[in-house]
């Protein structure tokens, strides 16, 4: 991806936190293809035919691709914090799960745009649609992306819950083991 940019990039190192979002790019067809994925709830983005003109200032079309499938989704623009095109930072990999989710849905990806007859003869909104929709270990549990994008918008609205004084004296404390 630094090669593609072309110019010298300079690595940022945030904190790693559920709200990043990876980039991987992917040649399909002779194309290149970007998948952009949330770490917290792995929604995806897929774009195809990507040219190095679109990505310069890559915050512009990131942002406008991730805005894209909210809508498409009908999810409010909200949704994720940080939609910021100038506030987009170039950093090196944090989540390694992350990467393995981004490789199976790059493997699927391929196939299914294979099985289709390649990129001319398939419909991207339909892939990124199935994308969110395809069930992933996530933990200890199995989700779907969207459903895991709902999980996120519900706790977003949900005030921190705070013990009241006679709730925190009911609740049990377990000794040490040892």
């Amino acid at each position: 991806m630094l090669d593609l940019l072309g110019r010298e990039v300079t690595l940022s190192e945030p904190a790693p936190s559920d709200d990043d979002w990876y980039l991987n790019l992917l040649w399909i067809d002779r194309e290149k293809c970007l998948l952009l994925t949330h770490s917290g709830t792995l929604f995806s983005v897929f774009r195809a035919g990507v040219r190095v003109a679109h990505l310069r200032p890559l915050g512009d079309y990131i942002v406008e691709a991730i805005e894209t499938e909210l809508r498409a989704e009908r999810l409010p623009s909200g949704t994720f914090a940080q939609l910021d095109p100038d506030d987009v930072r170039i950093a090196k990999t944090a989540s390694r799960s992350t990467l393995g989710y981004m490789k199976e849905m790059a493997f699927e990806l391929e196939w299914n745009i294979a099985n289709h007859g390649g990129l001319d003869r398939i419909d991207t909104d339909v892939l990124n649609h199935a994308l969110r929709r395809q069930l992933r270990s996530h933990g200890r549990d199995y989700a779907r992306p969207i459903e895991l994008v709902n999980e996120h918008l519900a706790n977003q609205h949900r005030p921190p819950e705070r013990l009241t004084p006679s709730q925190a004296r009911r609740v049990p404390v377990q000794p040490p083991t040892f």
